[in-house]
């Protein structure tokens, strides 16, 4: 049985996940930390993380990036360790990230999904047979018409992923319409797509003379990110110091 603190516990998120491990028999949720609570929790629910004295294993992080550096603090004085979910921080708050790391074990990953962290594995690998062949690669991504950035954390580290099994060979070209020229071999195509409420789609293609091949991943709800980050929780309990991410869960 792992003990989680639910760190961000009333955002949908944070919902999500107390409703996943609420059927869950290995894992519970001991602790809530939120700046709001409406009592509709069956855990005790903390505004200030610093109050929590609720002894737990493991940490789940889905709040935003300006509660992370009371997280870690927190994180590395009670020897907690953190399934780090937050998005959009700082340079200074990612070297935070890493110090931690080397007091408490820290898990963080682009993407936590166990699909999306399982194609990473298998790119690596298709990458070593379609690209000395001279197979061409793109990244499409699609997401909702309320996400800020673009491309995504994780159509990038999907190209990471390839880029690293070849040596770091490929360029990556974001926008082609500025100028009008042949594709080049060497080329990585990254492309984005925003509208309605999707969710989450990426796919890569490696195109070769009479012959595609495309992988592809879809989240339909992000119950799958929520679901990632659960078993990264009952992976990281007991592990010492140091930076994992969703690989290692997955073996």
């Amino acid at each position: 049985m792992v003990r989680i603190i639910m760190h961000g516990c009333n955002g949908r998120m944070g919902q999500v996940i107390t409703g996943i491990v609420a059927e869950d028999a290995d894992a519970e949720i001991v602790a809530g930390i939120d700046v709001v609570d409406d009592k509709k929790n069956s855990y005790p629910v903390f505004a200030d993380i610093e109050k929590c004295d609720i002894a737990a294993d493991v940490i789940i992080d889905f709040a935003s990036a300006a509660a992370i550096d009371k997280l870690l603090d927190y994180s590395a004085k009670r020897q907690i360790p953190v399934v780090l979910c937050s998005t959009g921080l700082s340079e200074a708050q990612l070297a935070k990230v890493k110090e931690t790391s080397t007091q408490v074990a820290v898990l963080k990953s682009a993407n936590m999904s166990l699909g999306i962290n399982t194609l990473f594995k298998i790119l690596k690998e298709a990458a070593n047979v379609f690209a000395p062949a001279g197979y061409d690669i793109e990244i499409v991504e699609k997401h909702h018409n309320q996400k800020l950035d673009a491309p995504s954390g994780t159509a990038i580290a999907l190209a990471d992923a390839i880029n690293e099994a070849r040596a770091h060979e490929y360029e990556y070209v974001y926008d082609r319409s500025q100028v009008r020229k042949k594709r080049e071999k060497k080329e990585l195509g990254i492309s984005a797509v925003r509208g309605g409420t999707i969710v989450g789609e990426h796919e890569v293609i490696f195109a070769g003379i009479d012959e595609v091949i495309e992988f592809k991943h879809t989240a339909y709800s992000k119950t799958v990110f929520a679901k990632g980050a659960v078993e990264a929780a009952k992976f990281l309990k007991g592990k010492n110091a140091g930076m994992y991410d969703m690989t290692d869960v997955i073996g």
